[in-house]
């Protein structure tokens, strides 16, 4: 090639060059901007509608996590904690209202030191949490609250019990809890329980007992909202099938994409919209994850250890683990997917947010480690196409409706029963009670 014609032909590569790129820089600043633009609109409609989270394990995290343990004060909630919840991410994440989780395990150790003294002690660790923020904290027992806190510039703090364990067989306790402030309770954890199936336990039940039933009648009667996350599928049909006010999935994701037991099957997704309730989707990379890539990865960490979720040893094993055998891990559009499947099945009056943060980051989908990553799901919706008005029902709405439909038929059950004085032994074992118990 002539030497004239090798520099004019570098000169056409270079001016190409020079367009490409000025190109692709004026596309990538396009595409900053439209990143940007989402996230601002994300936070507006959030502060329109400020969120509001059905399960944060704040209170374990300071129990068991807190130096020292179980020290509220110690654990301050001003500064940025170790964990993914603290005063300022929250206000950042446009949380609005929070079911703080008062969470009791249910293996045979922690019912050996006492399933209700341990109870007692979380709704206590809760309470003080809400009393020591004042500020920025408020007591919240009726959808009432919530909007009266939010309109003072508070965030609404209610209580979820998460484990039927808890309760141990006896209606009064039940009711004592929710005199302490407790409006919802998760019937089972990962094990089965005397009177209802875990989704991750040996079903003994084929769903509830009778008095599993009787538990969710006087639920209902409470105003206690019934919550069927971690439940077996025969569980939650048996739920859905007696229920008299609507239903709460306070963390659970869809069992069509990801398949673990933990999820909810199609088929009582699309029994949701009958009864009312509501699914809030977990941000857990565990539930979110798609496809058999997890299935197949928990398999071989069961196979391999000889532990399973739910054992005492699971989390030491699992951190052994995963050092040669990296966990597969969901990310940000996994979550959103999720929200979508559940908003396709069961309709758009029936999703939520429960993100399940429990002070390991690392066990959240990429993306969503804390509490300020709400708007990044909202932004990420946006771009799909989602509405403010829809938006505003998954922040809000729907689980406000619920908690106001709870309400609703309690104050009508209340006039038609009182508080009810069956027992297991009634109903499940047939014994008849001794003149002075």
């Amino acid at each position: 090639m002539h030497r004239s014609h090798a520099a004019a032909a570098s000169r056409r590569i270079a001016l190409a060059c020079m367009l490409f790129f000025t190109a692709s820089a004026a596309f990538g600043v396009r595409a900053a901007h439209a990143g940007e633009a989402e996230i601002s609109r994300a936070r507006e409609i959030l502060k329109r509608h400020p969120l509001i989270d059905s399960h944060n394990d704040l209170p374990w995290v300071i129990r068991e996590g807190g130096k020292p343990p179980r020290d509220v004060a110690a654990y301050d909630l001003n500064a940025h904690s170790a964990g993914d919840t603290d005063l300022a991410r929250l206000r950042a994440g446009g949380v609005g209202g929070q079911f703080w989780s008062v969470y009791v395990p249910s293996t045979p150790d922690a019912g050996a030191r006492g399933f209700a003294r341990i109870q007692l002690e979380q709704i206590d660790i809760a309470r003080r949490i809400i009393e020591r923020y004042p500020k920025d904290l408020a007591l919240a027992l009726t959808a009432d609250d919530v909007e009266r806190a939010n309109a003072d510039g508070r965030i609404a703090s209610l209580l979820g019990m998460e484990g039927g364990h808890a309760i141990e067989n006896s209606l009064g306790a039940l009711r004592d809890y929710y005199r302490l402030g407790v409006r919802y309770m998760t019937l089972t954890h990962f094990n089965t329980i005397d009177w209802a199936d875990s989704a991750t336990d040996v079903a003994r039940h084929g769903g509830l007992s009778k008095f599993g039933e009787e538990v969710v009648r006087e639920m209902n009667r409470l105003g206690m909202l019934v919550d069927i996350s971690h439940v077996s599928a025969e569980t939650m049909n048996d739920v859905l099938d007696i229920a008299e006010a609507p239903v709460l999935f306070s963390h659970s994701n869809a069992r069509a994409l990801s398949p673990t037991l933990r999820n909810v099957p199609d088929e009582v997704l699309a029994r949701v919209p009958k009864n009312g309730g509501v699914v809030m989707v977990s941000f857990i990379s565990l539930f979110a994850v798609q496809g058999d890539a997890h299935a197949r990865w928990q398999e071989a960490f069961e196979r391999e250890t000889g532990v399973k979720l739910g054992d005492a040893a699971y989390d030491a094993a699992l951190a052994k683990y995963t050092v040669d055998h990296p966990e597969p891990r969901a990310t940000l559009a996994d979550v959103a997917d999720h929200v979508e499947h559940v908003r396709d099945v069961a309709g758009i009056d029936h999703v939520g947010i429960g993100a399940d943060f429990f002070g390991e980051p690392a066990w959240m989908a990429a993306g969503l480690e804390d509490v300020s990553s709400y708007p990044e799901l909202f932004a990420e919706l946006i771009r799909r196409g989602w509405t403010e008005e829809a938006l505003g029902k998954l922040a809000r709405g729907n689980v406000l409706r619920v908690l106001r439909g709870a309400e609703q038929a309690a104050a009508r059950l209340q006039q038609a029963r009182g508080p009810s004085n069956q027992t297991i032994e009634q109903l499940d074992r047939g014994q008849a009670l001794p003149d002075k118990y």
